[in-house]
């Protein structure tokens, strides 16, 4: 069997045991019996016990919900520290020594750039066009011009083969009239029957790429050989970017897709993280950010000491959700959005926070707030009168008031959907925000005030008169429903259901709301209020929550201990889950609950990330799975070196038990239960067999068939090898298995 159909069949093999996500009790608290576990068809909420978590299972619940996983040694961190004394540190990001994330986040460059300056380092399409069409200067030298002038090669290219598309079209249109005009149709050609529609027996003409001759790129240009790559890969790395700026856009598109893998590997390899972004903005700028983006957001998941921050700032780009791809300027507009936005409040005032916001171009061009336009505002007055005079303009119909941002200000970020708000506030409120803009958001420019588009005249919004006051009409309205009843039950339910449960009890809902009206929404007050609630430390609260992808990806990378160097593997693999990093198109964002991320599917793609990332499959991200304590490592690997191969099992004086049961303390913090772990083993052994290699006696399996010939292991580097991979076997099992997909 292949390497690729190993794997394979390893995946078939444990989708079973993934299987028992949903079934398998996995509390291991004496307080929880047979009885506690509800009917799969009951959607009663189980019964609330008396008694609260203790000892470690305390710990590592909090790790569990207030981090993105615990890592190796943090629960002994925690223990030596205090449990209340590390969650008020977590509460104080800037009191955490994080030097550790920072050099890892100089990788990314262009994440501390502005708007503007993004906009025009690594351009969009607009800026492209509008350099193209001479409406903009393109840079004079380095290699920031042969960026603009490779992407304007391309987009004219584009351009030119969409004009002759067109050109073939009408001509097969006039074709096509004139057969029509001159032959008559034939009865059995009626229907689909017509050369030209794909008769029968008739081959459809290549199209243009397949015209080339196979020695030539579709740049029209000869692919280089093997010397002429060889030559630039060994260029000193600041005059190999320099190389490859000075090529011609066709040259270097014929380049860059005649490397392969550990080609485009060594391209990078001794680059700066400066030279690297040129060269990746050499193939595209526009993906070098929305690349960086994605990576710089798990970097901080999973090596970020202030956890608790990341985890809130995940929380708040949900609920103020903003798509990735909703236009062009968006991916520039969410870097700031991010840094400057969302995460320096992420702890503190939710009135700062949706002020925050709502002041952001991001999310103003998101929800299409910059369309507003007042009925009766000095621009709207100007439109109709240009609209009487050139009734036949395309410009003749005036832009109109836009209720989507109002909607989902009220009904997603404050009041919730039974806030107590009308259709009448919907309107109200788009009144109250017209002239809420941005100021040439093709050029990354920030908030801007257009006082001829805002709505003149006293609005009323929940009963309450909004007199007329320009900008300062909207602050009073933020200010008014940040402070309301509804919004506290509703920013309180979501946390609940984000740090305690699917269905939460409705008592610590309430304290929640209590606090955050007693502190004018301070968050940091909120999640204190939750971390003292005794519904927070119930039994039934442990491990009840399935994580989702992003929480599984950046747990899995934080158990392992994982070192990566890209993030891409990562952020494809949260592609696959169906949950990729700005990713949720509609504004509700990404749902915490089970019930989105249970499935037959989606437990396969999570199972066959758990495997890949255990057998150190992932190009940029090193595991291993070796002792950490060398001196017994050392001894072990003597030790096995003198055994004879037949008499090889998992590795000396372990066996597969011993083996699961070190690597399941690393990697599963509090453990599996009994029959999980009973279930990985049997799937360990079925896997093994399967590969011909012999695994040792249990108390409950007899001995397996020995080794192959083929598989037989005759000398110190394959044992060495074959316990390897043993170890990555069971390693992605427990990264697969129920109790690691909770938290």
């Amino acid at each position: 069997m292949t390497e690729t159909g190993h794997w394979r069949s390893a995946l078939s093999a444990t989708l079973s045991l993934s299987l028992l996500l949903p079934s398998v009790p996995l509390s291991a608290h004496p307080s929880a019996t047979p009885t506690d576990e509800p009917s799969p068809h009951s959607s009663a909420r189980k019964p609330y016990h008396a008694g609260q978590l203790r000892g470690d299972e305390r710990i590592l619940h909090a790790l569990n919900r207030f981090t993105f996983g615990p890592q190796p040694g943090d629960l002994e961190t925690v223990r030596q520290m205090g449990l209340e004394k590390w969650f008020i540190q977590q509460l104080h990001p800037e009191s955490i020594d994080n030097s550790g994330l920072g050099a890892r986040l100089t990788q990314f460059p262009a994440m501390q750039w502005s708007p503007q300056d993004l906009l025009y380092r690594l351009p969009s399409n607009a800026i492209i066009r509008q350099a193209a069409d001479g409406k903009l200067q393109v840079p004079a030298n380095g290699a920031l011009r042969s960026i603009y002038l490779d992407e304007i090669a391309r987009y004219q290219s584009r351009q030119q083969q969409k004009e002759q598309e067109k050109r073939q079209l009408a001509s097969n249109a006039v074709t096509m009239g004139t057969l029509m005009d001159t032959q008559p149709m034939r009865p059995e050609a009626a229907g689909a029957g017509s050369p030209s529609m794909g008769a029968p027996g008739r081959k459809a003409e290549p199209g243009p790429t397949s015209m080339l001759p196979p020695t030539e790129t579709p740049s029209g240009l000869p692919p280089p050989d093997d010397a002429q790559i060889a030559s630039i890969l060994a260029l000193p790395p600041a005059q190999r970017v320099a190389r490859l700026a000075a090529m011609p856009q066709p040259e270097f598109d014929s380049f860059r897709k005649a490397l392969k893998g550990p080609q485009r590997l060594k391209l990078t390899t001794g680059l700066t993280p400066a030279e690297k972004e040129i060269a990746a903005a050499l193939e595209g700028p526009q993906r070098v950010v929305s690349d960086e983006l994605a990576a710089e957001r798990l970097t901080r998941n999973i090596y970020s000491n202030a956890q608790l921050q990341e985890v809130m700032t995940d929380f708040w780009l949900n609920h103020f959700n903003v798509y990735l791809h909703k236009n062009e300027e968006t991916p520039y507009y969410l870097v700031s959005y991010e840094r400057d936005v969302v995460r320096p409040r992420a702890l503190g005032k939710f009135e700062d926070l949706l002020e925050g916001t709502a002041h952001s171009p991001a999310m103003l061009l998101y929800l299409d707030n910059t369309n507003s336009m007042g009925p009766d505002s000095p621009a709207a007055e100007k439109a109709k009168v240009v609209a009487a005079r050139r009734p036949d303009s395309k410009k003749a119909a005036p832009e109109g008031l836009n209720e989507n941002y109002a909607r989902e200000l009220m009904e997603l970020h404050t009041l919730g959907v039974n806030g107590g708000y009308t259709q009448a506030d919907v309107t109200q409120v788009a009144r109250v925000l017209t002239g809420w803009s941005v100021d040439k958001p093709q050029r990354g420019g920030g908030f801007k005030f257009d006082e001829t588009r805002h709505e003149p005249g006293t609005k009323k919004v929940l009963g309450k008169k909004i007199k007329e006051h320009g900008e300062l009409e909207g602050r009073e309205l933020l200010h008014m429903l940040a402070t309301r009843p509804a919004t506290a039950k509703f920013i309180a339910r979501k946390l609940a259901i984000r740090f305690v449960g699917d269905d939460p009890p409705q008592s610590v809902v309430d304290r929640m709301a209590k606090a955050y009206l007693s502190s004018d929404g301070d968050i940091s007050e909120v999640l204190k209020t939750l971390f003292h609630a005794p519904e927070f430390w119930a039994p039934d609260a442990y491990r009840a929550k399935i994580k989702t992808p992003l929480e599984y990806v950046a747990s899995a990378a934080r158990a392992s201990n994982a070192s990566i160097d890209s993030m891409q593997p990562l952020v494809n693999a949260l592609r696959d889950m169906g949950m990729p990093i700005y990713g949720a198109v509609p504004p509700t964002g990404y749902k915490w609950d089970a019930a989105d991320w249970v499935s037959t599917g989606a437990l396969v793609n999570r199972m066959n990330f758990a495997l890949t990332l255990a057998a150190g499959k992932m190009q940029g991200v090193a595991v291993s799975w070796k002792p950490q304590n060398e001196s017994m490592q050392s001894a072990a690997e003597n030790d096995g070196a003198q055994r004879e191969p037949s008499a090889f099992l998992i590795g000396p004086m372990t066996t597969p038990e011993t083996e699961e049961q070190r690597l399941e303390a690393s990697l599963v913090a509090g453990g599996l239960s009994d029959a999980t772990r009973a279930a990985l083993l049997n799937q360990f052994s079925a896997q093994m067999q399967a590969q011909g290699v012999q695994t040792p006696p249990s108390k409950d399996q007899p001995l397996a068939k020995p080794f192959s010939a083929a598989n037989k292991p005759n000398n110190p580097a394959q044992l060495a090898a074959l316990l390897d991979k043993q170890d990555q076997l069971l390693a992605g099992l427990l990264l697969g298995s129920p109790e690691f997909q909770r938290r």
